[in-house]
């Protein structure tokens, strides 16, 4: 491997961990939601054991492949690809019938608690530009400003937690705010890797994400993050849609007296 990308061992050790930790939720979500949806113990178990083999195997998927040089910016961009796929696969998934089990079946402070891992990752992408793999404008000393909704997705989760009135329209607004900001970093990490759409020239150029386990930034993080951002939408609609019938079977009993 490059030694340009190889990092400190704390900060691999790090990324594993947080990687798998994300891994981890996400089963820990299959499993929660079949148990508020009723589903007997044998079903559930064998939910949990398929969500845990798709995360594990997308997880080795995606760092066989940057391993083995199978990723990269050079012609053509298979890199590139990666993007588009998570796109679709977190889209995807939110939009399916298990995406809407969580939707509905999790708490609503947990789907936006959730999104509190974003601060670790700020914590060890901005190591990462410490230790010279990552440029600075991916950091939080840059154009990174990520880490402002994990923090308030911490905040946010405990305040909706409490049971306390709350407002479908901050949620909304706080949700969007997450997902510019993601849209945000995304952005600026590709105009910073070695592409004839290279805006940023400063180096390092953004090929760390190239190598495992960097890659897991994108495949794993980028992707889980998105997918929470999909799924709060999903369970915000559906309450106003419910809110909506209730208010139009309302207005139907009202009228009839």
């Amino acid at each position: 491997m490059d030694a340009s990308v190889v990092g400190s061992a704390i900060l691999r050790s790090s990324f594993v961990a947080l990687t798998l930790l994300i891994a981890a939720l996400f089963v820990g979500a299959v499993h929660w939601s079949a148990v508020r949806a009723g589903l007997g113990g044998r079903i559930a178990a064998r939910q949990d054991i398929a969500a845990a083999g798709v995360a594990i195997a997308w997880i080795a998927l995606t760092g066989l492949a940057a391993a083995r040089g199978a990723l990269h910016f050079q012609a053509p961009p298979t890199m590139l690809a990666l993007f588009p796929i998570m796109l679709v696969i977190a889209i995807g998934l939110a939009l399916s019938p298990l995406g809407k089990r969580i939707a509905l079946g999790l708490p609503l402070a947990a789907l936006v608690g959730y999104q509190g891992f974003r601060v670790f990752v700020e914590l060890l992408m901005h190591r990462a530009y410490v230790e010279g793999l990552m440029p600075v404008q991916m950091s939080y000393s840059g154009r990174n400003f990520d880490i402002v909704t994990g923090v308030t997705a911490i905040l946010l989760g405990a305040w909706l937690a409490t049971g306390e009135r709350r407002s479908r329209a901050l949620v909304f607004a706080w949700n969007s705010l997450g997902l510019a900001l993601l849209a945000n970093v995304v952005g600026v990490a590709l105009l910073s890797a070695p592409t004839p759409f290279r805006v940023f020239m400063n180096e390092p150029a953004n090929v760390w994400i190239t190598h495992a386990p960097w890659v897991w930034l994108p495949a794993v993080m980028v992707l889980a993050a998105l997918l929470g951002h999909v799924l709060v939408y999903r369970r915000l609609l559906s309450e106003s849609a419910a809110t909506a019938r209730a208010d139009r079977r309302s207005a139907i009993v009202n009228s009839s007296y």
